[in-house]
């Protein structure tokens, strides 16, 4: 029996249970899947509490780091990313990995964008570090947008081949030249910036509660398309049920209905 749990804080909001057990049930697996609240610097006192019994975790903010330090065994892209979304057993140890990243690549992927040229990243946590390390190849120039120097190195880290540079949140004049634009900034903090007066380029909104998020409505509406967060979430989602089950599946048909029940549970 598979038995996992999304952790973080706050999480009574997140979908992850309903998109795993949605899962679980298709697949005809025995499973049980919950919403655990753990704070910040709690996450080895939660897992010393927990019995062999359990299956794995995904990790939500502010835990993506913190497992870095707990896990056994991280692998190489969770430490080029510093950041880790997926905890599992695998013979009796923990094992950290990052499904955030081919989450971006794939959903970037079923939108038919090809990353290329000019990227923008809006912020410098987690997830804008996942973000980075997928659209890193020798064909990109990733400007990221950050409020702190604190986060320049290890967003630095993340990057291999591209041509990395870092602006000021107050300096978006390269969202005009933009080939793709990707959000990673928590609710509330894009609502008025600066846009461009008319785009085509892809704007790649993380966030999926509330949507549309007025930055995104207003990208769309000066012609650039839209992609939301519930994407994201199905698709690192995918490769976690992947991971936790062990079993093979039809991911474009499960990805249909994984986006069927989120969008259901939106409204």
């Amino acid at each position: 029996m598979i038995k996992a749990a999304v952790l973080g804080s706050p999480i009574s909001h997140s979908l992850s249970p309903l998109l795993h057990r949605t899962a679980y049930e298709h697949m005809g697996l025995s499973a049980s899947y919950e919403a655990i609240e753990v704070k910040a610097d709690t996450l080895s006192r939660f897992m010393s509490e927990r019995d062999e019994t359990w299956t794995g975790f995904s990790l939500t903010m502010p835990l993506k780091e913190e497992v870095i330090a707990y896990a056994v065994h991280v692998d190489d892209l969770a430490k080029r990313i510093n950041s880790a979304n997926t905890l599992y057993r695998k013979a009796g140890e923990w094992h950290a990995t990052s499904t955030d990243v081919i989450g971006f690549t794939n959903a970037l992927k079923m939108h038919n964008v090809y990353v290329k040229g000019h990227v923008v990243i809006l912020g410098a946590g987690a997830t804008a570090r996942a973000a980075a390390a997928a659209c890193d190849n020798s064909n990109t120039q990733i400007t990221v947008i950050n409020r702190s120097l604190a986060r320049v190195q290890a967003m630095s880290d993340a990057v291999i081949e591209s041509e990395l540079s870092f602006r000021n949140w107050d300096d978006l004049s390269v969202l005009g030249d933009a080939d793709l634009v990707i959000s990673t900034a928590p609710a509330g903090v894009t609502d008025s910036i600066d846009l461009p007066a008319k785009t085509s380029a892809p704007y790649f909104e993380s966030l999926y509660k509330p949507w549309p998020t007025p930055a995104s409505s207003l990208w769309a509406s000066r012609g650039g398309s839209v992609i939301d967060g519930l994407d994201l979430l199905i698709h690192q989602a995918l490769a976690q049920i992947a991971i936790f089950s062990g079993a093979t599946f039809d991911s474009a048909l499960m990805y249909k209905k994984l986006r069927e029940v989120g969008l259901a549970a939106l409204k």
